[in-house]
């Protein structure tokens, strides 16, 4: 098991250091673990949620809005497990050492994406790109 890099609390990641440095990794492995775990809470949540409603309503009215907020929260759940599946491939990406690159293009992706959306695998220009193909070939 490697040691752990210091990082102090009001740490960000800046452009004028070395990207993808030690601190740099760590910062985003913290910030994807703490958002796993946020996942995964809610996720059990919504399973105590789901198990709390399972019981027999009488009213049809009543009944039907329960079937609703169910699939709604399904449907939630479903995104959530995606989204970690998501955290768990961008955390094995730090491990290898290919986090903050773009897939498509191997140039660094830049910290502001990183920062906000640390899932991302693409440059911005790269998932635009993409988003447009994926159009094109959607209206075949």
């Amino acid at each position: 098991m490697k040691a752990q890099t210091f990082l102090p609390q009001d740490y960000r990641p800046a452009e004028d250091e070395p990207f993808m440095n030690e601190r740099q990794l760590e910062y985003f492995r913290r910030k994807l673990e703490a958002w796993k775990q946020e996942l995964l809470s809610q996720s059990a949540e919504t399973l105590e949620g789901l198990q709390d409603s399972a019981r027999s309503v009488p009213d049809l009215a009543d009944r039907a809005s329960e079937e609703t907020d169910r699939a709604l929260e399904l449907r939630t759940r479903d995104r959530q497990r995606k989204l970690v599946s998501k955290i768990d491939s961008a955390l094995r990406r730090i491990e290898t050492g290919d986090f903050g690159y773009c897939e498509m293009t191997g140039e660094p992706i830049s910290l502001r994406r990183l920062d906000a959306r640390p899932i991302a695998t693409m440059t911005l220009e790269a998932q635009e790109r993409h988003e447009r193909k994926e159009r094109v070939h959607r209206d075949d």
